[in-house]
């Protein structure tokens, strides 16, 4: 009998080391006592886990990133598309995330892949492509309201990856070569406007003072006479030019 109590003692200290269990920052433990759930999941720290009377679930609180597999998505216009997406999700209350559901992670990603197929389904592909922080944001909403009955959070949804079919890429890389074409013809003729503006407006200055006109004629003549070159230039005088044109403007009044 002497040794009886020594041994009572070894298996109870065994028991009591055995229910330590130690929970990291990050982690919570949802307690089943007797089949029943505690109101308060406990941790971080030391905790007692008296087995088999009670059993232990952890639960993380870290954020995750779950990938949503490619999906097969007609667009509104009528595009057939591959889009997958990345969610980021974390549990707020753990008694919830456990006894709400039985996987939240895979429940999750079910709503995720239903989600984006119908969400992007009724929006066109220019919407999709220049929109997408808007869509984002929709998939994020409608998630959240699903998964918030299990104390899950959804953080933030992300398109990842939109795959196009090759002859779209064509058509958009000459739709794009369109655009820059008529942009430079727009250029271009803004251009011509603003020289003819400007040729105007030197021909009226040109008009006012008649000595202006017979220095950029000799200005002409040294430009051309610099460079080594076998045009040959027979200068005309100004005056002799401007005589022809009151003759021949004489002759046109005489006519009338």
């Amino acid at each position: 009998m002497d040794y009886l109590i020594p041994a009572i003692a070894i298996i109870v200290g065994l028991y009591l080391i055995s229910s330590i269990k130690i929970l990291a920052e990050y982690e919570r433990g949802v307690i089943f006592r007797l089949g029943r759930l505690l109101s308060q999941a406990k941790g971080p720290g030391v905790i007692l886990v008296f087995a088999p009377i009670d059993r232990i679930v952890r639960v993380s609180l870290r954020q995750e990133a779950l990938e949503v597999p490619p999906q097969d998505i007609i667009t509104r216009d009528n595009v057939t598309l591959k889009v997958n997406a990345v969610i980021f999700l974390r549990v707020i209350d753990p008694n919830k995330a456990v006894v709400e559901v039985s996987n939240y992670v895979y429940q999750t990603s079910q709503f995720a892949q239903t989600t984006l197929r119908s969400v992007l389904g009724e929006v066109e592909l220019d919407e999709l492509l220049s929109h997408r922080e808007k869509l984002n944001l929709r998939i994020q909403t409608i998630l959240d309201q699903h998964t918030a009955p299990w104390g899950v959070k959804v953080v933030n949804v992300e398109v990842k990856q939109v795959d196009l079919p090759e002859s779209m890429l064509r058509a958009m890389a000459k739709q794009a070569e369109a655009e820059r074409e008529k942009r430079s013809k727009i250029i271009h003729a803004e251009g011509e406007f603003s020289a003819a503006q400007r040729l105007a407006d030197a021909a009226q200055v040109l008009s006012t003072q008649p000595m202006t006109l017979q220095l950029r004629y000799l200005q002409t003549l040294t430009e051309i006479g610099v460079e080594k070159n076998t045009t040959i230039v027979f200068p005309l005088p100004i005056e002799l030019m401007s005589s022809l044109n009151k003759i021949l403007e004489a002759h046109a009044q005489a006519n009338k």
